[in-house]
This record gives structure tokens, sequence and C-alpha cells, in this order.
């Protein structure tokens, strides 16, 4: 007789997404997610391309509603838009960090600053004591890391590791406070593959772990848990933790089919995140967990990059020149 089957339930199919962005006409390289006070409030989305451009999409329309050329034909590789909604960031490869004031339709850059790196290294801000704000850059020394206060562009210090450290380039940052405390600490994924936490107020490096094999391409901080991701050109992502000593632990690894992220990050509640793969695929996780939740197989070549709304929407930016956008386990 035959044998009861035992088949093992499939796990769901992954969705489409919810709408697809197209008309960057080049890769796309950076994404920012910002209600918009010009927009009266309403969710948009800005890209940044590898031919130099900023698009401001409407997602009501999906269409662009403005488009931003201050990067010389170079590649943006950075956006982050200033807490009073009408401020936008914009760093590209043509080493300049440009701000534009984007107030009642405008589209001017007010400001500008000259990086000294032509390295990958994406910024980073800090805003908690606005109007003054801090800026994280790639420094002049292949291995620096330099704080600037805003928006006076005055230097507070170059974060530079011990010459026998060896960490190489930093790869990415991001500046945090904890809630108890005023001053400010980075943290940074350098070349070598380690992820190292600076006391930006006593210019020192309080610790750093070896994450990962090959160099670190993205990391994200969840300051309620002191908890963090990152990945790297390697196989797997590594979450630490730091102790009440500000000492990082590597807390578990997540082995991944394909190698390659470039970039990860965890959405605004710290209940999931997604990673941007070199195999083309989204994947989701939960935060706490680890647990994958889904791999999203839309993009035709290199996911580039990922960004939360704050209502939840997941983005995604491909070197195919399209931009995903999902609706995933509404918060």
């Amino acid at each position: 007789s035959a044998l009861p089957s035992m088949a093992t339930p499939l796990p769901p199919p992954a969705p489409d997404p919810q709408f697809v962005l197209r008309g960057t006409q080049s890769p796309v390289h950076a994404l920012h997610f910002s209600r918009g006070a010009q927009a009266q409030g309403c969710l948009l989305l800005f890209s940044g391309s590898q031919s130099g451009l900023v698009h401001i999409w409407n997602l009501q329309t999906r269409r662009t509603a403005a488009t931003l050329d201050g990067h010389g034909g170079q590649c943006v590789t950075w956006l982050q838009m200033l807490p009073q909604g009408h401020q936008l960031l914009s760093q590209g490869r043509d080493m300049k960090l440009c701000l534009w004031d984007l107030a009642e339709g405008r589209s001017a850059v007010v400001d500008s600053i000259h990086l000294e790196s032509v390295g990958f290294c994406r910024s980073a801000i800090l805003t908690g004591g606005w109007p003054h704000w801090t800026l994280a850059v790639p420094g002049k020394g292949s291995d620096e890391v330099q704080i600037l206060e805003m928006p006076s562009k005055t230097s507070v210090c170059t974060l530079k590791p011990d010459a026998d450290a060896k960490l190489g380039m930093p790869m990415c940052l991001g500046l945090w406070q904890a809630r108890s405390s005023p001053r400010p600490l980075l943290l940074a994924g350098y070349e070598d593959g380690s992820v190292a936490l600076w006391d930006i107020s006593e210019r020192k490096m309080c610790s750093h772990v070896t994450c990962h094999e090959e160099p670190v391409m993205g990391l994200d901080f969840d300051p309620q848990q002191a908890r963090g991701i990152s990945g790297s050109a390697g196989k797997a992502l590594a979450v630490w933790n730091l102790d009440r000593q500000q000492a990082l632990k590597v807390h578990g690894t997540h082995r991944l089919t394909n190698p390659g992220v470039a970039e990860v990050t965890i959405r605004p509640d710290y209940k999931i995140l997604a990673t941007a793969g070199w195999d083309h695929r989204i994947r989701v996780f939960h935060w706490r967990t680890m647990k994958p939740l889904a791999v999203l197989a839309f993009h035709s070549a290199t996911v580039q990059c990922v960004a939360f709304a704050p209502n939840g929407l997941l983005a995604a930016g491909s070197k195919d020149q399209r931009i995903s956008v999902w609706s995933l386990y509404p918060p």
C-alpha cells in the first residue's frame, strides 16, 4: 500500500513589490524616505543615482516631483533629510557633500563641504542638539573619520586608529547617543572586517571587534537594546552588542546563501531588518531572533541600497535602474 504522504509545506511565495519606480535611467545607489515639510507631510522618497542626480519621488503619484543636479555627474552615495523637513544632505563621488534647501519648491544648494576622501564611505549625522548637529565624514588620512559640528562646519576632532591596529579604511559610519548620556558615540565599520566604537568627546576608541573576514559594507544599530548588525563583502551577517563597559562583543553570525551585502537597515520600530544583496535579492529578517522572513526576488542586478519609511514601507534600489517598493509586515 502507498505510504501516507508527508510533504513539507512550502514556504508562502514571496510577494510582489507594491509598485516599481522607473525613470532614474541610471543605477540607484542611495535611498532615503522623509515626510517632507514642503509636501504637506506626504511621504517622499529620495533616490541618488550613478549619474549624479537626486530624484525626489512623490509616492502618491509615483512620479518624480523634482530632480536635483549638484554632483557634476558623479555617483550620489548617501542622502539624509535634516529634522525640520526641508533641508537635504547629499554626498557624491565628486568628494562633495551638498546641503539643499527644498522649502516651497526650491532646489538650491545652500552650502557644501569638500570631502578629503574619495572612498566609498557614506557620512552619518546626529541631530540630538538641533539646531546644532554632528556630522561624521571620511577623513583626509585613509583610515580617518572627521567629526564636524554643523551648521558652522567647525572641526571637532579626527578619529584615527592606532598605527598598529591596521583596520584599513572606514567603510560605513553610524552616530548615536545613549539616552542616559549627552556624549555622542560613533560606530565605524572598517576595511579589515572590524567594527569599532569611538567616544567622540574623549577622542578615543572604546573597543573594536572583528566581525567579518571581508570589508564591512554596511551597519545599523538599535540603541534600545545596544545591539547592532553589520554586513560585508563575505557570506555572513554579524550581530554584536555593547556591554555596560562599552565593549563590543559578537553575539552571533547568520550565514547567507551568497556573498555580498551592500547595505543593512533596521526598521524604525526595531522589529525587522532588510539587506541589499549583491545576489540581486532583498532579504528580510526578524530583528530579535534573526529568523529569515522573506527573500524578495525582483531585481535583475545587484541591490545597492535599502531604506524603510516611518510607516513601514521598504524601498530597494538596484544597479538595474529600478526602485522596488514593498509593503511587508506592517508595523
